[in-house]
């Protein structure tokens, strides 16, 4: 298992920050720099992504990552600020309502809640295959086969509302782990099975269904969603936020579904306005607040 350290002071606090699907630690560079003055930082790669190796057994099943996330944190030997985005979202809200006692607040940044009507623009046609069965093989093995320099256009082209915001450096980043990764024979079964796994919880019942857990989690709590997102609707962040009894949301305009990479200092200010009133609460218990707030600038850098 890979993790990225983005260190902090010596009165900074521990966070986690989980990646989405296909994505991976880089993806938080930027933001997690801007949070350094309070947060230690470890963005970690899940199995099978970025740096690290296959998951045991390859199951890269969602409820892999969960403990992979937990084991995470636990290692650190005490609560983190958890931050999760889309794939790495669901997981962070899902290892909240399993392990409270690990999570202090937690930042969700279009997560991939489970919605059955997802948006067309999510137009890439492999995706969708790869829910088929005796098709997924030829899919993976078609995935696999694709250039780095293609396969990073067309997932910036699905995470971003304007192309013109990805600075050079990252797009070249973002190339070169693709090279790497295209050596690695697990990577494309790993996106694969976490994609199927990932749709397979949206048809989870009871109390395990994420929708039931978020409703339980009691942790401060910021939605970040990007009114342009083009893999997790928008219409999600409102019910999302309804639903958690200690929730912020805040709707960037203008922005896709990585708003950590595409407007990292909104994002950032947001997170600290969390961290903020999070200390504020635990000082002066009791002091209350709006149950939904949508903040504008919180915080300055």
């Amino acid at each position: 298992m890979f993790l990225r350290s983005t260190p902090g002071g010596p009165d900074s606090e521990p966070a986690l920050f989980v990646h989405g699907l296909g994505g991976a630690s880089t993806n938080w560079t930027d933001y997690a720099g801007l949070l350094s003055h309070r947060l230690d930082g470890e963005a970690l790669d899940l199995f099978g992504f970025g740096r690290s190796g296959p998951a045991p057994g390859r199951d890269y099943s969602i409820e892999t990552h969960v403990r992979t996330v937990i084991a995470a944190i636990e290692r650190r030997g005490r609560p983190v600020h958890l931050i999760g985005n889309s794939l790495g979202g669901l997981t962070s809200l899902l290892v909240t309502g399993r392990r409270p006692d690990l999570v202090t607040t937690l930042t969700l940044i279009s997560p991939a809640v489970p919605d059955l009507r997802p948006p067309r623009q999510m137009s890439t046609p492999l995706f969708p295959l790869l829910l088929v069965p005796g098709i997924a093989k030829a899919v993976e093995r078609r995935m696999a086969g694709i250039g780095a320099e293609e396969r990073v256009r067309a997932m910036l082209e699905l995470c971003f509302a304007d192309l013109d915001r990805i600075p050079d450096q990252r797009v070249a980043e973002a190339v070169d782990e693709a090279r790497i990764r295209a050596d690695l024979p697990w990577a494309s079964t790993a996106l694969a099975r976490s994609f199927r796994s990932l749709v397979a919880t949206y048809l989870t019942p009871g109390a395990g269904n994420p929708w039931r857990v978020a409703a339980g989690i009691t942790q401060p709590t910021l939605i970040l969603w990007g009114d342009k997102d083009k893999l997790v609707h928008v219409r999600n962040a409102p019910r999302l936020a309804s639903v958690m009894p200690d929730a912020r949301l805040l709707v960037l305009p203008g922005v896709g579904h990585t708003a950590q990479l595409e407007d990292p200092i909104t994002s950032a200010r947001a997170t600290l306005a969390l961290l903020d009133e999070a200390h504020e609460n635990a000082a002066n218990p009791g002091c209350g607040r709006p149950r939904l707030a949508v903040p504008s600038s919180p915080t300055p850098l």
